[in-house]
């Protein structure tokens, strides 16, 4: 599978098989996580793997009950830290959860962003020190669905050229 076909295929998945995903597989991943760029290379995230249940159940409670969170075999917690990028650490920890999420993708998995949590609670279950922020969650597991494509803006409503409002030509 080459980057275009990830970006094609890969869904939001809300459901997943009872199926473990292999350590070579989350390796992966977290390495594609790792390579990704950043404002300076500051590298400004830390990444947590959830695996543990009772954790994750802990984990669905704090992000508005969504069971299927607890149902994938792993979740990825992503945390930026200010200090090391005041002004990136929101967006490099994205670049790299997109390098996960299509890595992934890539390996046959499932994943879906979840930024519905109540920060503090994360940061209390999983031991997160006040100085850093916890940017998303990144629940990874095979698959038990095949949602369908979501419709797409065409680029004619979504770009501009040279100035804001400007058709593409």
């Amino acid at each position: 599978m080459n980057v275009e076909d990830a970006i094609k295929i890969r869904r939001s998945i809300r459901k997943y098989k009872p199926i473990p995903i292999s350590e070579e597989a989350l390796m992966k991943i977290l390495e594609a996580g790792r390579l990704a760029p950043s404002a300076g290379n500051r590298q400004p995230w830390h990444f947590i793997v959830v695996r543990d249940k009772n954790i994750k159940e802990e984990i669905v409670k704090a992000a508005r009950n969504q069971k299927f969170i607890g149902e994938a075999d792993t979740v990825i917690v992503i945390l930026g830290n200010p200090e090391a990028s005041p002004r990136w650490y929101l967006q490099d920890p994205m670049i790299a959860a997109q390098n996960m999420v299509l890595q992934a993708t890539e390996l046959g998995l499932g994943t879906c962003y979840i930024g519905a949590f109540d920060e503090n609670q994360i940061k209390s279950i999983l031991s997160i020190p006040e100085n850093m922020k916890v940017i998303c969650l990144l629940p990874i597991g095979v698959p038990d669905e095949t949602p369908p494509p979501k419709p797409r803006k065409p680029l004619t409503e979504i770009v501009s050229q040279e100035k804001y409002g400007n058709p593409l030509k």
